[in-house]
């Protein structure tokens, strides 16, 4: 499936670029992340988040092209948007998927999602973002 192979290489491009961030930016970046997930879910249709609104009736949009774009950024900043816009919408269009790669792609976000959390150190305010208490558990 091409999708799923574009995804795939875009997931390396975007491993790479989250590698590049200082440790106080990891901890940015797992705040930005849990809140553009929640953005995308609250959106009518989250696969196609960050995508222009007359997209709505395509299988995905450009949300992963336009995240990619802004994770190669030289500011650390863009880089960390573009980062979490293309985990938010990867994650959303893959999450029930019903093609083997990209089901596969689904479980290396969620992989990747649990080392921006754990990169992010055992600060409070991070955790609280993710619904846990530092340990894993319900906050």
């Amino acid at each position: 499936m091409g999708r799923a192979l574009r995804l795939s290489r875009q997931l390396r491009q975007i491993e790479s670029a989250i590698g590049t961030l200082s440790a106080p930016l990891r901890d940015s970046l797992a705040m930005l992340t849990v809140k553009e997930l929640a953005n995308a879910a609250r959106a009518e249709s989250p696969h196609l988040y960050g995508s222009p609104p007359d997209r709505i009736y395509q299988t995905w949009g450009e949300g992963s092209e336009v995240g990619l774009e802004r994770a190669l950024s030289d500011n650390a900043q863009v880089r960390m948007r573009g980062i979490a816009l293309w985990i938010a919408v990867v994650y959303h269009e893959t999450e029930n998927a019903d093609h083997a790669a990209l089901t596969s792609l689904h479980k290396q976000v969620l992989r990747l999602l649990r080392v921006i959390k754990e990169s992010a150190g055992a600060k409070p305010e991070v955790y609280a973002q993710w619904g846990t208490d530092g340990r894993g558990e319900a906050a």
